[in-house]
C-alpha cells in the first residue's frame, strides 16, 4: 500500500481530534438504541472516486477505499455490530485490466496480512476473519495469506468480519446446492429432506446472524450478485449516493437511524 506523502499540519490535527470526539459521542449515543446484528457493504465507486479526485490511476481510489474500510469496520465494532460482510472482489472483476487486477492482488495481500498478526482491532473485539468465496481463483500468495488470517482468528468468537473475495451470490448458492445434493448421494439425508432451511445452512454466511442491513455506495441501484439469498425477509437495503472512500459515519448515520425507527415500529406492532 502507498504511504501518505503529506503529513497533516497542526490545524488539520486539531480539526481531526475535534471530529474524532464528535464521532465518538455520536457512536456512543447510537449504540444505546437498536443496532443491526449483521451489515453487508458493497464497496463501490473506488475507481470513480479516483477519477473525481483527478488521480492518474485507479490505484488511488482502491487504496483510499481500503483505508475507509478500516474506519467503517471500527465504527461497526464500536456500535456493537456482530457481523460485517463486505464485497471486496467479484469473480466477474477478473475481467478487468491486468494492471488493475495485479495492483488489487498486491493490495489484498498487504491488507490481509494486517489481520494475521497482532491486529489491534481484531484483538480488542475478538473478531473472527472469514473469507467467503473461492480462494483458488486468487494468486497462491494472496490465498495463503487469506487462509493464515482465518487460521489465526478461528478461535475469535465475539464478532465476525466476512471478506467476500472472490465471490458471487450465484457461486455461493451453487456451492450450497452441490453440498446439499452430496448429502443425498452419501445417504445422509433423503431427497424429501431438502428445503429452504437446509440450503441456507450451507451458504457461506450460515454461521452469521440474518442480514439486517445491506448498503451499496456510488449511487448505483443494483446488488451486483451480492448476498441475494440473504437480502430478503426484512433486510433493509440502502443505496447511498457517494463513492465508497467518501462513506463516513455521517453517511452511515441516516441508515442506522432508519433501522432504529423501523426496528422500534416492528417491535411495537408485534
Amino acid at each position: 500500500m502507498e504511504p501518505d506523502t503529506n503529513p497533516p499540519n497542526a490545524m488539520q490535527r486539531l480539526y481531526a481530534n475535534c471530529q474524532n470526539v464528535v464521532e465518538e459521542a455520536t457512536v456512543a449515543v447510537l449504540s444505546k438504541g437498536s443496532i443491526p446484528r449483521h451489515i453487508g457493504f458493497i464497496l463501490d465507486g473506488n475507481r470513480r472516486f479516483a477519477h473525481k479526485a483527478g488521480a492518474n490511476s485507479t490505484k488511488f481510489g482502491h487504496y483510499e477505499g481500503f483505508k475507509q474500510l478500516e474506519k467503517v469496520l471500527e465504527i461497526c465494532m464500536k456500535l456493537g455490530v456482530e457481523a460485517v460482510t463486505v464485497y471486496a472482489f467479484s469473480i466477474e472483476n477478473f475481467k478487468r485490466s491486468k494492471t488493475e487486477i495485479d495492483y488489487l492482488m498486491e493490495l489484498f495481500r498487504k491488507a490481509f496480512e494486517t489481520f494475521c498478526d497482532k491486529n489491534a482491532l481484531v484483538a480488542e473485539y475478538d473478531i473472527g476473519v472469514r473469507f467467503l468465496g473461492n480462494l483458488d481463483y486468487l494468486p497462491k500468495d494472496v490465498a495463503e495469506v487469506a487462509r493464515r488470517a482465518m487460521e489465526n482468528t478461528k478461535n475469535n468468537k465475539k464478532r465476525i468480519f466476512n471478506i467476500c473475495c472472490p465471490y458471487t451470490s450465484r457461486d455461493e448458492m451453487t456451492t450450497a446446492i452441490k453440498e446439499t445434493v452430496q448429502l443425498v448421494q452419501d445417504n445422509k439425508i433423503n431427497l424429501e429432506d431438502i428445503n429452504e432451511d437446509l440450503i441456507r445452512d450451507h451458504l457461506f454466511t450460515s454461521k452469521c446472524p440474518p442480514l439486517d442491513v445491506l448498503v451499496r455506495t456510488s449511487g448505483e441501484i443494483r446488488l451486483s450478485d451480492f448476498l441475494l439469498w440473504q437480502s430478503n425477509n426484512g433486510c433493509q437495503i440502502q443505496f447511498v449516493d457517494c463513492y465508497w472512500p467518501e462513506f463516513s459515519l455521517w453517511k452511515f448515520l441516516p441508515i442506522l437511524l432508519e433501522y432504529q425507527i423501523y426496528h422500534n415500529q416492528f417491535s411495537n406492532s408485534s
